[in-house]
């Protein structure tokens, strides 16, 4: 994303702080276990521009926010928003800033224009001043089109514009903002960016916002970086990647798949971070200093090691990765995947002429693909595409309208208890049972696949060791940290050993290490013959991935590997096109051909 320059009419006044922090701590108890979540922390937030909060899962930002809205109270210390105090004047702070939380609490039920003046009268916002408001928020967002449409009607990234135009019914001083673009499409992401750019250079806004996407925070004037309720540094993004000057570059083998290239440099000690970018692997060393590209990988021909200008990501994970003291290790051996039907190679997923209509509207029309054995197929698409209905139907979860499906040999038309069998499903949303404890969780699905008595507690053991578990074996799921949701829903996915395994955006929402670990376990997986189909909004994720179909209205716009669908956009305007930049040349051109048929 291009960096944004946020200069115009400032409200707090220019050099004020719009949010200050002393000695703050805040706990909570869960259950046996008490949980820090701020421990002592103290900074101060200048007005007039956009503040980044980041951090891993459980870091504190959530509380974080709630305080400075003053929502919660501090066990100790003092925050203090707009001058005042959040908790003593909590009323009167509440008055002059816009929240907006990771849940927004549309309803689902009103349309568009309803949700608006709903929210309108909570904020006390007058009759008279509606209009002209409303009208603005829906030229701003792009939802004047929809105003009569039904808010549970929307898609993902129209909701989320919806929740942001509800939050600023009435114009804020401060807007705090909690994860925001989780779960949206890279052109939604853009395009909420886009208006809260807006708001700080034209109403003079001030912005607090947090976000586990790292390429957001290169947006924001500075970035407060935190882990486990303490800040670890507020500075430029910039001034936060110079400090990785001499470390980062990108290595490549002839031949040699990018996640076989990652797993190798990532047992090394000398090694902080390695991510797939297509055919490449980009590298951060833990020390200043060209490597030995030869000695990276021992015995692969025609290494080639370049270096490249390093970036905000390089120095959060670098960060964490000291604090954690946290390498990926090697987990391949503990994965015991099951043998997979039709022995090596071969498709093990047939999808011709797929449709599925509900009403008038098909969500899928004539979708054709095949995966094959061991392979990591990847479904992008934005949201509303019909990535998460197709993935509904392959785990015969909900029956097509028409076409020939078939899963691990099996007619899912005819045979979708028989498919089902095979098949490890991660939903979107977080699907397990919060009331249960995260053991009653794994004892509960073992028994639904059949196992029990001492082969049961041994797939439960190792599904708390492989996903580090047990320490919250007792805790209630839904007091886990997002990040141990979805290990939660990973393992329960994985204990019957399944031959294909669906991830329904599995990472949405997951600070950037939790993504890497589980991209390692699903990298494990598929080496081993596991066919993994996966979808996602993180870009990056995408070259991982072997091959890729991007769809939209339910269309397969493009298949190919990632450097296929990337070549196909090459231009003199993008020489060297990311996914992002594919991704959002191929969405915009469909747009385009449908707005001039």
């Amino acid at each position: 994303m291009a960096d944004l320059q946020l200069q115009g009419i400032c409200k707090a006044g220019s050099g004020d702080a719009i949010i200050t922090l002393l000695n703050v701590s805040k706990s909570f108890v869960t259950g046996k276990r008490t949980i820090q979540a701020l421990d002592n922390l103290s900074a101060r937030v200048q007005g007039c521009m956009i503040t980044g909060l980041v951090g891993p899962d459980g870091s504190g930002k959530t509380t974080l926010m709630r305080l400075i809205a003053g929502l919660l109270e501090p066990d100790k210390g003092t925050v203090t928003a707009l001058g005042r105090d959040a908790t003593a004047e909590s009323l009167l702070v509440q008055a002059s800033i816009g929240y907006m939380p990771q849940r927004f609490g549309l309803y689902e039920d009103l349309s568009v224009s309803e949700n608006l003046n709903l929210y309108a009268d909570l904020q006390g916002v007058p009759g008279d001043a509606r209009q002209d408001r409303f009208q603005e928020l829906m030229h701003m967002t792009g939802l004047g089109p929809f105003v009569s449409r039904l808010a549970g009607r929307l898609s993902g990234g129209m909701k989320q514009k919806l929740g942001l135009a509800c939050t600023l019914v009435r114009s804020p001083q401060l807007l705090l903002l909690d994860e925001p673009t989780v779960g949206v499409d890279p052109v939604s992401r853009r395009e909420l960016w886009s208006i809260v750019s807006r708001l700080v250079r034209e109403e003079g806004m001030s912005v607090l916002l947090s976000t586990s996407y790292l390429d957001e925070a290169e947006n924001c004037t500075e970035v407060i970086m935190m882990f486990e309720g303490q800040i670890l540094g507020q500075d430029r993004p910039a001034k936060f990647s110079s400090t990785m000057e001499g470390r980062t570059f990108t290595v490549s083998v002839p031949d040699m798949k990018g996640r076989i290239l990652q797993k190798k440099l990532l047992l090394r000690e000398d090694v902080t971070d390695a991510i797939v970018q297509g055919d490449r692997v980009r590298l951060v060393m833990r020390t200043q200093g060209n490597p030995d590209a030869s000695a990276l990988v021992p015995g692969a021909p025609d290494i080639t090691l370049r270096p490249v200008q390093p970036r905000f990501e390089d120095a959060f994970i670098s960060v964490l990765r000291q604090q954690r003291s946290a390498r990926i290790t090697d987990r391949e051996a503990d994965m015991k995947p099951g043998p997979s039907p039709g022995g090596n190679g071969g498709n093990v997923i047939e999808v011709k002429n797929l449709k599925r209509r509900f009403g008038d509207f098909y969500a899928v029309k004539g979708v054709t693909f095949s995966v094959e054995r061991g392979e990591v197929f990847g479904l992008l698409g934005p949201n509303g595409a019909g990535k998460s209905t197709t993935f509904r139907i392959l785990c015969g979860l909900l029956p097509p309208t028409e076409g020939m499906l078939s899963v691990a040999g099996h007619d899912l038309r005819r045979a979708p208890s028989a498919a089902r069998a095979h098949i490890g499903y991660m939903s979107q949303k977080f699907s397990l049972y919060g009331n249960l404890s995260v053991r009653e969780n794994l004892r509960f699905f073992i028994s639904v696949y059949g196992f029990t008595g001492n082969a049961g507690q041994k797939k439960i053991q190792w599904a708390l060791d492989q996903f580090e578990l047990g320490d919250y074996a007792e805790s209630t799921s839904n007091d886990l940290s997002l990040g141990h949701k979805q290990r939660l829903a990973m393992a329960c996915s994985l204990m019957h050993e399944p031959d294909i395994l669906f991830l329904d955006e599995h990472t949405s929402g997951v600070d950037p290490l939790a993504r890497r670990e589980f991209w390692h376990r699903i990298n494990a997986l598929a080496e081993q013959g596991v066919t993994v189909l996966v979808t996602t909004h993180f870009m990056e994720e995408a070259d991982y991935c072997d091959r890729l179909a991007i769809m939209t209205a339910g269309e397969v716009l493009a298949l190919g590997t990632p450097a296929e669908i990337k070549s196909g956009v090459r231009s003199a305007e993008i020489p060297e096109p990311t996914m992002e930049d594919a991704f959002i040349s191929l969405i915009q051109t469909s747009a385009r051909g449908e707005r001039s048929s």
